[in-house]
């Protein structure tokens, strides 16, 4: 048996070995797709930045050089994102900081040297890591100059805290033992997610070989230590993600197999003929019957968990049981979330169509449109959030009105007044009513109670007598109140259409001597959180 099973050993050596390359390849490949990951998603978060500075950049109080206007406008826009906005000068002196209430005394900005670049270039600049003296922690920024006759040539920039890039970082798998790391042009760390060996704003501990992108570790040698690494290279930030492991931690799997091989073979050799003989056929039978198993996982098909006489096989087999069932669910899964996909896009883009026509009809210049169809686009946005966040289990109506009343009420709390049970909305309830609301408080902001020193609001909601509709009043009382021109708007279109025809409510303007009365009148099967509803009714080329 010992002539028999040594060379078998050795050839299973051979074996684990060629297999040990393959596995090393596979952990290559995967961390090499982990790093390209992870520099697409900072790509990402890069390009959103360029996107929200440009638009920004078009603000109209910017090109009528109200800072104390632009600076209002850029803080709400920016509320929730962890971005603020920066308004420099030709020396470097910073306008406004929206960290900071506006008119606070600011000095020179952090990052002069990208700010040169800025001003030499129409391109947006992304900086590299530095301690922001406002922020008091590292941050990085994206630049972007801006030249107009009103306030001549200047820098915005869009800053934010490095370790808001921490999660695209820390939410991507990589092989036991690699760590993962995202450095800037000079090698100084934004974000890793490993803290043992790198600190942000340091300098990162493995120096680059000048080389760019990599689609192969290469082996460096750091104070003794020898590391695999693989480099990405990001084209718009400049920046580079770079993954690495102790090259022990590589070859770990094959010294493993090789001691366990040497174990087992001794004691193999040292059993009887017909022991040996025994054995081999159960496991014969057991690597059978993993095999058409496997075959099965491979097909797509069901697995049932069999027993073997090899306790580690009746492991795998449970194993590859669990794994048919997680395949079959995630295939499942992602097929839902497909259609779903594509359910709430054609909904939005049919919300947006009826937006973007119906606010082109309410006004006489393409400049008032942008203005316009921007803020309904915000309060669009604001009521996609809340669809994001609790879409699921139903959107609070007390939220969606907080989200969309905010951005326009007034300081004083006492002059908005918000009544009403704790009731959720499906997906449909929401974006309908968080339009109503975000033209309702537009419209209080301009002529109504927002408007008036002593103006004052009252949102109250309640269930009618035999509780099946949702009462809910909209009240404005203004100190000498004028009433308004009748006109169809786009917010009369939203009110007194979309919300009568998507929600089959009944709506109601009711004109006070001391201010507007909005009232509707809503069927509760029509907010039902689990009634789900495709598109907007009433959206027609008649609207």
């Amino acid at each position: 048996m010992a002539v028999i099973l040594l060379p078998t050993l050795a050839f299973t050596g051979v074996l684990l070995q060629r297999n040990n390359v393959a596995q090393e390849e596979i952990v290559e490949t995967f961390t090499v797709a982990t790093t390209r990951s992870v520099a697409q998603a900072v790509e990402r978060e890069i390009s959103g930045m360029i996107t929200t500075l440009r638009v920004l950049a078009r603000s109209e109080a910017l090109g009528e050089g109200d800072m104390r206007r632009y600076h209002a406008h850029a803080q709400a826009a920016l509320s929730g994102t962890g971005a603020h906005l920066i308004l420099i000068d030709r020396q470097y002196r910073q306008l406004f900081n929206t960290r900071v209430s506006y008119g606070e005394p600011l000095g020179l900005m952090s990052d002069p040297e990208t700010a040169k670049r800025a001003f030499e270039t129409t391109d947006a600049i992304v900086s590299p890591v530095f301690w922001g003296q406002v922020a008091g922690e590292y941050v990085f920024n994206v630049m972007m100059r801006h030249d107009d006759d009103i306030s001549g040539e200047q820098v915005i920039i869009l800053t934010q805290n490095v370790s808001n890039l921490s999660n695209a970082l820390l939410s991507r798998e990589l092989p036991a033992g690699w760590h993962v790391a995202l450095v800037d042009g000079n090698n100084n760390v934004l974000a890793a997610s490993s803290h043992d060996d790198t600190e942000v704003g340091g300098a990162f501990f493995i120096p680059r070989d000048g080389q760019g992108t990599s689609q192969r570790w290469r082996t460096q040698v750091i104070n003794g230590e020898e590391y695999k690494t693989i480099t990405q290279r990001s084209i718009l930030t400049g920046w580079y993600v770079i993954a690495w492991a102790p090259s022990f931690v590589v070859a770990q799997p094959l010294r493993e197999s090789l001691l366990w091989l040497i174990a087992g073979g001794l004691a193999i050799v040292s059993l009887a003929a017909m022991a040996a003989a025994i054995v081999a056929r159960q496991i014969a039978r057991s690597v059978r019957g993993l095999a058409r198993q496997a075959r099965r996982l491979g097909s797509g098909e069901s697995i049932e968990a069999l027993q073997y006489p090899v306790q580690e096989m009746t492991v795998v087999s449970e194993v590859l049981s669990e794994a048919a069932l997680k395949r079959q669910k995630a295939e499942a899964e992602v097929r839902f979330l497909m259609r779903e996909v594509a359910h709430r896009s054609k909904n939005q883009l049919t919300v947006i169509s009826a937006m973007a026509k119906q606010t082109a009809q309410g006004v006489d210049s393409v400049e008032k449109f942008i203005e316009n169809f921007q803020n309904r686009i915000f309060g669009l946005a604001r009521s996609t959030d809340l669809l994001l966040a609790h879409g699921a289990s139903g959107i609070a109506l007390r939220d969606l009105f907080k989200t969309q009343i905010d951005p326009f009420r007034p300081e004083d709390p006492e002059r908005v007044k918000k009544t009403g049970p704790d009731i959720k909305l499906n997906v449909q309830a929401a974006q309908v009513l968080g339009m109503a609301a975000h033209e309702l408080a537009t419209n209080a902001s301009k002529y109504g109670a927002f408007a008036a020193p002593e103006g004052r609001l009252e949102v109250d909601w309640s269930y009618n007598e035999d509780c099946t509709a949702l009462d809910l009043a909209w009240r404005e009382y203004v100190p000498g109140f004028a009433v308004p021109q009748e006109r169809k708007g786009f917010g009369t279109v939203v009110l007194k259409t979309m919300v009568a025809g998507a929600l089959y409510a009944d709506v109601e303007r009711v004109i006070h001597e001391d201010g507007l009365e909005w009232r509707f009148s809503i069927p509760l099967q029509y907010l039902d959180p689990a009634r789900e509803q495709v598109g907007l009714e009433g959206d027609d080329e008649d609207d």
